[in-house]
């Protein structure tokens, strides 16, 4: 493979792009910069499906570096903003000390931060930012009402930080999206998409998620409880704490797990479809 000034390893879960990351570092002194906004948590390796599922978490695996990866803890939140000025703190570190960096995962927001930049927004007081918090815990619905019809997002963090950015400047995030965006990386890492078919998806799904409950995935759920972690956020999360609450049967947990994590890859390949050109496109890897 031709080599690049950096790399985007994108895909849908279970696609096989860790793997394909972790090849093509070996082969062009690559540094992994993790792009997936659920790996970067700690004490959810299974769940995530993160390269140290199962492993000791250091900043290496096979001699490979590994950047951004379990290193908040459940407690703390993080900003698609806090993302991209990590990232692109481990991007010219990498540069620096002359590795090639390789940012790999499969968070949609995440990576259009990477390749498009964000649009600028201002600095949150943590009065406003522990106000919207507390908003969205009390009534979620009420929170959303807060905020116009063009901001379409639904997961509480983000309904939390549209809030918050309103309660600071008396403007919506909405209208802060509309200024030019800023701090893309440049030049534009090379863009690989590892794309399977979705009947090599389906089986690797059901193949893996087994694996994972084997792996500690219900001592990690355990722990989502424990501190109040938004289950919604990570498919196999809320099906897991499903099953401690005894709301449902194991059997009915894998199973449940099983249907989102393959709705969630076919809405997945559907966002690559569209927002997503690559450079080369892999359609399977093994």
């Amino acid at each position: 493979m031709k080599k690049f000034n950096s790399y985007i390893i994108a895909g849908p879960t279970a696609s096989g792009k860790s793997d394909f990351a972790h090849n093509l570092a070996r082969q062009v002194n690559g540094i992994i910069i993790n792009c997936d906004s659920v790996q970067i948590y700690k004490g959810i390796e299974n769940i995530s499906a993160s390269p140290f599922a199962g492993k000791t978490i250091t900043d290496k695996i096979d001699g490979v570096p590994y950047r951004l990866f379990s290193i908040l803890s459940l407690e703390e939140q993080i900003s698609v903003a806090d993302y991209l000025r990590m990232a692109r703190q481990e991007y010219d570190a990498a540069i620096k000390s002359g590795y090639t960096p390789i940012f790999v995962g499969g968070t949609g927001y995440y990576i259009n931060a990477i390749i498009k930049g964000i649009s600028p927004m201002p600095e949150v007081s943590e009065k406003n930012r522990e106000k919207a918090r507390l908003l969205v815990k009390e009534n979620l619905i009420s929170a959303r009402k807060m905020l116009p019809d063009s901001f379409k997002a639904m997961d509480p963090q983000r309904i939390a930080r549209a809030l918050e950015v309103f309660f600071e400047t008396g403007k919506h995030i909405t209208d802060w999206q509309k200024l030019p965006r800023q701090g893309a990386i440049n030049p534009t890492p090379h863009k690989i998409l590892i794309n399977p078919s979705s009947d090599v998806l389906r089986k690797r799904i059901a193949d893996r998620i087994p694996k994972m409950l084997a792996g500690g995935a219900i001592e990690e759920a355990k722990k989502i409880i424990k501190f109040g972690w938004n289950e919604s956020r990570a498919i196999g999360a809320a099906q897991l704490c499903s099953f401690l609450r005894g709301e449902v049967s194991q059997d009915e947990c894998v199973k449940n797990w099983i249907t989102k994590t393959n709705q969630y890859a076919k809405r997945q390949k559907t966002w690559f479809r569209i927002q997503f050109v690559p450079d080369e496109e892999i359609k399977n890897i093994y």
